[in-house]
């Protein structure tokens, strides 16, 4: 049975005090190799220092049978009302978490910018540009943390002077709930992924995500746990030239001074304190800077097999709802259309690329199923969501807000100049 596809005048309804809850996509998936293969859930560090291991994540999650993995008796039970839901309690893993989605949909949005789709590019935005000898790198508020106030740009200057005297930067700070236009039309990825201005001393902004989504696995065994199902990961390195590569002190030495442009400090720093303990007839392995091989060796945690897995995402309408732009209805109502639509764009896009990590490719084993909620129990179905549609309900949302007279989005940028102390001091290692 066909569907329609989601309308700006849906929006426009739902966007409205009263309106439905949420819209929602939800996609059942499987490992591209077959239901055989594991798949390589995200890792979380737990505990610090000596006693840090990487672990994933399991949780009891309620998870309600697909029809076709019902027999007879059960959809036939399932047809009654007090029966109309069928599932129990599960553990699943998370394979990937709802920051990590937002993440991969924000992405998504950057990389149709960067092939000048339509829609996207006239997508407001924030850019901080750090200037190097290898030229300049650019950094936007869909890609880091806290968005146009994040620590980039609030050290950055604009014309030269710091960013905090710029009146238009002020603006942005000192939105309140009462009127967010400053943020829609300079840097709305703000007012749909979320922000915070966590290191401002007062009047800090903060806003939700009012779209989240994440990937979980239904364990295939339910009578173990999570720790008993992991798959231990293999590893190993070849070195086509030699297998070991043993180096007087003087010759590391050597190696190192000649690469020191490009390794980092701390493994510079380990190499040379190698050498300062070595004695004149030692020899020191070039492992460390890629040189002979690793035998193989089990370690780490790899992967797990999963029965079930789903991709969700939620777009909350009611969160729209609480953002105003000043108190004309008809203008906040134009501006939660565009939020909404750009929403279901940076779904449409994500969904199409299913990009996770090594060891979890994964594809798609139903059609996404789309609804909105229209309250008391009452839902509607609508057409998998795709970037073709999503891209002209973008579109017409751009319009229909531009005529409302609350936003006119046209691809505009804020620039803003990174601070060189900042980028002079970057390093690829981590803190510890």
């Amino acid at each position: 049975m066909s569907q329609n596809n989601i309308t700006l005048a849906d929006l426009i309804e739902n966007v409205k005090l009263g309106g439905g809850s949420v819209i929602t996509s939800s996609t059942e998936l499987e490992p591209a190799a077959g239901p055989h293969a594991s798949v390589a859930p995200a890792k979380y560090v737990d505990g610090k220092g000596q006693a840090a291991k990487s672990v994933f994540v399991y949780e009891t999650r309620y998870i309600v049978e697909k029809p076709e993995d019902q027999d007879e008796p059960k959809k036939e039970e399932a047809k009654t009302a007090e029966n109309a839901v069928k599932g129990k309690p599960q553990t699943v893993v998370l394979i990937d978490s709802k920051q990590s989605e937002l993440n991969r949909a924000e992405a998504a949005i950057e990389q149709g910018r960067q092939y000048g789709d339509e829609a996207v590019v006239k997508i407001p935005r924030a850019v901080v540009t750090y200037q190097t000898e290898n030229g300049p790198f650019e950094y936007t508020d869909m890609e880091l943390s806290h968005r146009v106030f994040d620590g980039h740009f609030r050290a950055g200057r604009v014309d030269g002077k710091p960013i905090t005297e710029n009146d238009h930067y002020r603006a942005l700070r000192n939105c309140t709930p009462a009127d967010m236009s400053a943020l829609l039309s300079t840097a709305p990825a703000a007012l749909l992924f979320g922000a915070w201005d966590s290191t401002r001393k007062s009047n800090q902004v903060r806003l939700r995500s009012a779209l989240v989504g994440e990937i979980i696995g239904v364990l295939a065994d339910q009578e173990r746990s999570g720790e008993e199902q992991q798959a231990r990961r293999s590893g190993a390195r070849v070195d086509a030239v030699a297998a070991s590569v043993q180096l007087a002190p003087k010759d590391m030495e050597s190696l190192v001074n000649d690469q020191e442009s490009e390794l980092s400090s701390g493994n510079i720093g380990a190499r040379r304190n190698d050498i300062k303990k070595a004695k004149a007839d030692a020899r020191i392995s070039a492992s460390p800077l890629g040189l002979g091989s690793i035998p193989p060796s089990v370690e780490e945690i790899g992967g797990v097999a999963c029965r079930r897995i789903i991709r969700s995402w939620v777009l909350s309408l009611a969160s729209l709802r609480q953002l105003r732009f000043g108190q004309d209805e008809t203008k906040n109502v134009a501006a939660r259309a565009l939020l909404a639509a750009l929403g279901l764009n940076a779904i449409a896009r994500s969904e199409r690329e299913l990009y996770i990590r090594a060891n979890c490719d994964l594809i798609e084993s139903a059609a996404p199923v789309v609804t909105l909620d229209q309250r008391f129990g009452e839902k509607k179905p609508f057409a998998p969501l795709t970037v073709e549609h999503t891209d002209q309900l973008l579109l017409e949302a751009i319009e229909n807000a531009k005529k409302a007279g609350v936003a006119d989005w046209n691809g505009q940028t804020f620039k803003v100049e990174g601070n060189p102390i900042i980028i002079k001091n970057a390093t690829a290692e981590d803190a510890e």
